[in-house]
């Protein structure tokens, strides 16, 4: 069988034009109809309602493109020329976008799915398209993607607070080791001096002095050590003086060169202090036992949040969150103040720790 002709193409659309007419109407997919040159010759009532018309003659003989098609999603001009929706009434090539912009009559744009394809007319090949609105499915999968998030956000949340907890537990068996191996001792062995003092203090006065001269030792040593356990829980200089001061003396301590070293003068709220302040500490212990560095530096900037930023020049290829590993204590302790940490650490490009924790309102300003 041989392929029809033009003719017989165009004879055969005129007849069956209302026949399509009619197909069309009912469908529930909007669809539209036009010309060789472009111009719109029909559009279903799906179509008119999608796009904001009342009556197929509000749109009839209008410029697809400049009518329905003109504008780029960033409002830029869309030039006619590179419309492939009407590519089809041109090459017979049947076009096919999972995602375009889409004009309404009130100006409004919305995103679609589209199919364009190839049809003969009366006065030569134009284009029918048929269209979806694909705004509800993007909300759809937008409500779907931040239910996720929010799940994820939920169960790390969860998952930090499990190690948050079995942390403070670790921590406070580790204090009472150190009490009890450090000043329990010492206070201990007070009592037993202060004991026999008192039994050889008739008997043999020089030996109970000598007993109570260690006693007295031995209380100092026990004061000492509880001022060593205290300032590993929270130190006095940081209740005392700030984030500053407390700052500047774990810079001291290390035995490599800390600078910048940037920290505002003023206060925050206790339990923001305490984290930024274990975090720097943290982080400077880390950078001395397993970056192999020669400097680091510490930065704090208060402006809507607080920021946090400590760096390195060492061997890098740290992780954000290995097992066991102190920067999951890090990132834990930072997302229980509701903030965010990150961690770039490429191989031989030293480590960047950074942490953006909210501020009260009140704490916004210097």
């Amino acid at each position: 069988m041989k392929d029809p002709s033009a003719t017989e193409l165009a004879s055969w659309s005129v007849e069956a034009q209302p026949f399509l007419k009619s197909i069309l109407d009912g469908v529930a997919q909007p669809v539209w109809v036009v010309d060789q040159d472009g111009f719109i010759r029909f559009a279903n009532p799906a179509a008119l309602a999608a796009l904001g018309y009342d009556q197929l003659s509000e749109l009839e003989g209008k410029p697809s493109h400049e009518t329905i098609h003109y504008k780029y999603p960033d409002g830029s001009h869309f030039p006619v020329e590179k419309c492939p929706m009407l590519l089809p009434h041109k090459t017979g090539q049947t076009v096919h976008s999972d995602e375009d912009w889409f004009f309404r009559r009130d100006g409004t744009m919305f995103p679609v799915s589209y199919w364009s394809a190839p049809i003969e007319m009366p006065q030569g090949r134009g284009a029918v398209v048929a269209f979806t609105d694909i705004e509800e499915q993007r909300e759809a999968e937008r409500a779907t993607r931040e239910r996720d998030r929010a799940e994820a956000r939920a169960g790390e949340a969860r998952a930090a607070q499990r190690r948050t907890i079995e942390a403070a537990d670790a921590a406070r068996r580790q204090v009472a080791r150190d009490l009890h191996d450090g000043a329990q001792q010492q206070f201990v062995s007070v009592v037993i001096n202060l004991r026999l003092a008192q039994q050889k203090w008739t008997p043999e006065p020089d030996l109970a002095r000598e007993l109570l001269d260690t006693a007295t030792q031995q209380a100092k040593d026990g004061i000492d050590e509880l001022r060593e356990l205290a300032a590993g829980i929270h130190p006095t200089l940081l209740t005392t003086r700030g984030l500053l001061a407390a700052i500047e003396a774990l810079a001291d301590r290390i035995p490599i060169a800390v600078e910048p070293l940037e920290v505002p003068e003023q206060r925050f709220p206790p339990a923001i202090e305490a984290s930024v302040y274990f975090l720097v500490s943290e982080a400077l212990t880390n950078v001395v036992k397993h970056a192999r560095a020669t400097r680091a530096g510490v930065r704090v900037a208060a402006a809507g949040q607080l920021t946090v930023e400590i760096r390195d020049d060492g061997v890098g290829g740290a992780e954000a969150h290995p097992p066991g590993h102190g920067l999951a204590g890090l990132s834990d302790r930072v997302a229980a103040l509701d903030g965010t940490f990150t961690v770039r650490s490429e191989a031989s490009a030293g480590t960047t720790l950074r942490a953006e924790i909210p501020l009260p309102e009140s704490d916004l300003s210097p």
